[in-house]
């Protein structure tokens, strides 16, 4: 939509030919109209004279020409500056003062990191620092400030009339690669992903980059990472407290996880593939397909995108690591409607699954039948099951399959589940083993 602009200033006229001039009539016929014959059957309103003379008379007076709004370029030639940073004049609402559109070139108004570590992926600005983000390189800039070393190496911070200041790295060979958007924060602490170098870092308040992918799942984002990623997102669950982070293939194929600063580990993987993460006013929200989700809400648990998953918690049990055990029962505190999928330990040996879920009695044929079952029993709030043997026989064992109670092994490995379609708040607080040692 077009608009009218009254303007205050000016430094050039309009002359607008207003008839036509033939050669039978060599003087003009109304005022500016003395226009060049090889125009004069043009019609009116196809052209204008900018002349910077009044009137546009031989001699007459002059306007200033002022500032030039065009100038020639030597070089018009486009250029990539990938590791530049350029910033325009200053915005202030309060005068009425807007330069954001002036960019002068007799002012130093350019900051360029180093290009061997690659583009600039992100900019971030806290308090009066801006932290710039390479592809293989974390730095920070003063904003409005500069800083004097001495000659024991000391910074003496002074003010500067330099918008930008000094550029500083901060220790330590990492970057974001071009995953700018698996950039999240928490207060002082920053999470991103460095693809590159196949880990998922933390920028701490200190100026301190710390490997968090190194916290028992260093594996796992080596490989995730160097898989064919399409993209990477990331965000703050303001809810959970917990960084969340969402790694997306090209075949479909994802991995959600989260990250729990309070444990100093990864605790939970999630069945739900965002298009974007990001929290407002402590709730939680993601996107996917175009449409915004609330995480949290009054909606059944673990319902994501309107799919409905069934929440399932692997547990490692290796008590005494040096030592081959007999695992003979499986314990845990929680909530009721937990079961067990699978039971495998070390050896190989696998336990009879599933157990069933805790059933309240509520006759004396069901306390009869509950002794018989393989299912939880409630004791003093907490569930206990026995293991019982389902692996094939192995050479030296006398009594096998269902007569031997508990699996052998150094460690064993348990999965719980639990369906999500009962719309209660369920819980599982720790998991223990019965164990003796192995006598064989």
């Amino acid at each position: 939509m077009g608009a009218t602009l009254e303007l205050k200033y000016f430094n050039s006229y309009w002359v607008k030919k207003l008839s036509n001039v033939v050669d039978a009539n060599p003087q003009p016929t109304a005022p500016y109209a003395n226009v060049p014959q090889a125009y004069a059957n043009d019609n009116t309103n196809d052209w204008f004279i900018e002349e910077a003379r009044i009137r546009g008379g031989y001699n007459n007076t002059i306007t200033d020409l002022g500032v030039k709004a065009h100038i020639v370029e030597d070089n018009p030639n486009k250029q990539n500056r990938f590791n530049t940073i350029i910033y325009s004049g200053v915005f202030n609402s309060r005068t009425g003062i807007n330069q954001t559109n002036v960019f002068s070139v007799g002012e130093d108004i350019t900051r360029s990191v180093d290009p061997v570590h690659g583009s600039i992926q992100k900019l971030y600005a806290e308090d009066t620092n801006l932290i710039i983000f390479q592809e293989d390189k974390v730095n920070r800039a003063l904003i409005d400030k500069d800083a004097i070393y001495s000659a024991e190496g000391n910074a003496t911070v002074t003010s500067s009339q330099q918008v930008i200041g000094q550029i500083v790295p901060y220790k330590g060979e990492y970057g974001i690669s071009t995953d700018p958007y698996s950039f999240a924060i928490y207060g002082y602490r920053k999470y991103f992903t460095d693809r590159k170098r196949g880990c998922v870092l933390r920028l701490t308040s200190a100026g301190e980059i710390i490997e968090i992918s190194g916290y028992g799942m260093h594996d796992f984002f080596r490989d995730a990472l160097a898989a064919n990623v399409s993209k990477i997102r990331g965000g703050w669950d303001m809810h959970t407290k917990n960084y969340i982070l969402s790694i997306q293939n090209t075949d479909g194929s994802f991995n959600t996880l989260s990250f729990d600063e309070t444990v100093q580990g990864w605790t939970s993987r999630l069945s739900f593939k965002p298009s974007w993460i990001f929290s407002l006013s402590s709730t939680f929200f993601t996107t996917n397909s175009g449409k915004l989700y609330e995480h949290y809400g009054s909606a059944n648990y673990a319902n994501f995108y309107g799919v409905e998953y069934d929440s399932t918690v692997k547990v490692v049990l290796n008590a005494q690591p040096s030592t081959v055990k007999v695992f003979k029962t499986i314990n845990y505190e929680g909530t009721n409607d937990w079961i067990v999928n699978s039971i495998v330990a070390s050896s190989g040996d696998i336990g009879q699954v599933p157990i069933s879920k805790y059933a309240q009695p509520t006759s004396l044929s069901d306390y009869s039948a509950e002794l018989f079952t393989n299912s939880f029993k409630k004791k003093e709030n907490k569930y206990f099951a026995n293991i019982l043997n389902s692996s094939s026989a192995t050479a030296g064992e006398v009594v096998f399959g269902n007569n031997i109670t508990g699996v052998k092994g150094f460690f064993n490995t348990i999965e719980f589940s639990l369906d999500n379609s009962i719309n209660q708040k369920r819980e599982l607080f720790a998991v223990s083993s019965e164990t003796v040692e192995s006598s064989y």
